[in-house]
C-alpha cells in the first residue's frame, strides 16, 4: 500500500500519555525514511518520531499540542506521491485552530537551522516566530536559552520566521518570552506558563513522597581536603589517561555505595508491606535539563571505577541539555544524590525520589572555622544531609551510613581499598 501510517512509538508502562511538540514537516512536503517529523514530550522524555518511509506527508492527523497515547496514528505518507513546490490543501484539513495567513518567510529565515534546535527552543521559536542566527548547544543545536537571548536583542540581529503551518492546539498557550529585569521595574507585570508535562510529573512525585514517606534528615560535616589534595595531584593524569575530568560526584557516588553495601536497608524500599533489599546498586544522579529536574540511574556503580562514573555522569548531563536522556535511563535507581552544591546551596533536605527509600544532598564546599585537636583551623567544609524513609530506617542506620561516607570522603584511600 503507497499509504504508511505515523503512529506514537511505544511509551514505557509508567507513561500513560504524551503531547506533541512541533511538526517539522508539512503536508504536501518530501519526507525520507528515518528523517524525523515531531517530537513527542512525556513526563520523562521526549521522544523522536522518525517517518517509516520515503514519500510525502499526505496528512497530518494530530496537530501541535495534541495529546497522544502509544500506537496512535499520528500523520500519513503517501510513497506514491510526489511533492508539491507548496504546502498541499491537505494542510487545511489538519485538525489546527484558525489562523491568519501568514507572510512570505524571507531568505535568512528559511536558512534558519530551526531542524538543529533543542525540542524546548523549537517550541518557543514557533510561538515567538524568533530564531537565533547560531545555536550556543552540542553541534550548534539551538538552545531556549539561545532564543530568548535572541529576542531581547535588537532587531537586526533577530530573524523573524513565518507561522508554522499547524497551529498550537487551543488548550496550550503560548509561552511568552520571559519579562527582563527592567520590564519588571515597569508597572505589575505577571506570566502564566503552563507546566510541562515533566515539571507536572516532577511535582506530583513529590507530593507523593511527602505524603507516603515518614521524611527524616540528618547532616553531618564532611573536611573535603584528603578529596581535593588527591584530586589536585593527579587532575591532569586522570583527564590525559581517560578523556575525562576528576569531579567530585564520582567520590560521592563511590562514599554512597560504601555506604549502602555496610547498611542494605538504606538501598532497599517498599511494597505495601514488604521491604524489598536490592543486591545491586543503581544511583540516581540528579541533573538539569531545559525541562526541568532529571534522574538518570548510574547502573551497577559498585562496579564502575572512577572514570567511568566520570563519563556516565559527564554523558548524562550533556544528553540531559539535548532531551536526549531515554526512558530506561530514568527508570530503576536504589539510592539518589542530588548537588546542591553546583548552585551554592548551603544546606538541604532533599525529599525522597520513591519508590527510594534514601537519597543523599551534597553542598557547596567553603572554607570554614573548626575545631581539631584544641585549636580553631581553617578547612574544606561540605554540610551533608541524607533524608530517609523512617518507617523502614531507623536513626541508628542512616547516621552510621552518613558517618560511613563522611569517613571514606575524609580518608578516600578507603575507597579505593574498600575497607
Amino acid at each position: 500500500m503507497p499509504i504508511h501510517e505515523v503512529k506514537v512509538p511505544q511509551l514505557s508502562e509508567s507513561v500513560a500519555e504524551a503531547t506533541l511538540l512541533q511538526w517539522k514537516k508539512k503536508p504536501g512536503e518530501a519526507v525520507t525514511a528515518d528523517e524525523t517529523l515531531i517530537e513527542i514530550e512525556t513526563d520523562k522524555v521526549v521522544l523522536e518520531v522518525p517517518a517509516p518511509a520515503s514519500g510525502v506527508l499526505s496528512e497530518i492527523v494530530k496537530a501541535d499540542g495534541g495529546t497522544v497515547v502509544s500506537g496512535e496514528v499520528i500523520a500519513k505518507i503517501d510513497t506514491d506521491a510526489k511533492a508539491s513546490a507548496s504546502p498541499s490543501a491537505s494542510a487545511a484539513a489538519a485538525p489546527q485552530a484558525p489562523s491568519p495567513a501568514p507572510a512570505a518567510p524571507s531568505a535568512s529565515a528559511a536558512a534558519a537551522p530551526t531542524a538543529h534546535a533543542m525540542p524546548s527552543a523549537a517550541k518557543l521559536m514557533a510561538e515567538t516566530g524568533v530564531t537565533p542566527s547560531a545555536g550556543t548547544g552540542r553541534d550548534g543545536r539551538i538552545t531556549k536559552g539561545d532564543v530568548l537571548a535572541a529576542a531581547s536583542a535588537p532587531a537586526a540581529a533577530t530573524t523573524k520566521t513565518a507561522a508554522p503551518a499547524v497551529a498550537s492546539a487551543p488548550s496550550l498557550p503560548p509561552v511568552p518570552v520571559a519579562i527582563g529585569a527592567e520590564a519588571m521595574l515597569e508597572g505589575r507585570p505577571e506570566q502564566r506558563v503552563p507546566m510541562t508535562r515533566l515539571r507536572a510529573r516532577v511535582a506530583e512525585r513529590l507530593l507523593q513522597s511527602q505524603a507516603t514517606n515518614a521524611i527524616l534528615t540528618t547532616f553531618n560535616e564532611v573536611n573535603m581536603a584528603p578529596v581535593m589534595a588527591l584530586r589536585k595531584q593527579y587532575v591532569e593524569r586522570f583527564e590525559k589517561e581517560h578523556g575525562v575530568k576528576l569531579g567530585f560526584m564520582s567520590f560521592f557516588v563511590k562514599a554512597a555505595v560504601a555506604a549502602l553495601k555496610k547498611y542494605p536497608v538504606l538501598n532497599a524500599s517498599v511494597d505495601g508491606n514488604d521491604i524489598v533489599y536490592h543486591g545491586y546498586f543503581d544511583v540516581g544522579v540528579a541533573v538539569g535539563s531545559p525541562r526541568g529536574l532529571v534522574v538518570p540511574v548510574i547502573r551497577n556503580a559498585d562496579q564502575l571505577t572512577f572514570a567511568e562514573i566520570e563519563k556516565t555522569i559527564a554523558d548524562f548531563g550533556v544528553r540531559a541539555r539535548e532531551g536526549k536522556i531515554t526512558l530506561e535511563e530514568l527508570t530503576g535507581g536504589t539510592f539518589s544524590i542530588s548537588n546542591g552544591g553546583v548552585f551554592g546551596s548551603m544546606l538541604s533536605t532533599p525529599i525522597i525520589n520513591p519508590p527510594q527509600s534514601a537519597i543523599l544532598g551534597v553542598h557547596a564546599t567553603k572554607d570554614r572555622a573548626v575545631v581539631e585537636n584544641g585549636q580553631v583551623v581553617v578547612r574544606p567544609i561540605n554540610y551533608l544531609a541524607m533524608s530517609y524513609d523512617h518507617r523502614i530506617i531507623d536513626g541508628r542506620e542512616a547516621v552510621l551510613g552518613l558517618v560511613t561516607m563522611k569517613e571514606a570522603l575524609e580518608d578516600p584511600a578507603r575507597l579505593l581499598l574498600e575497607i
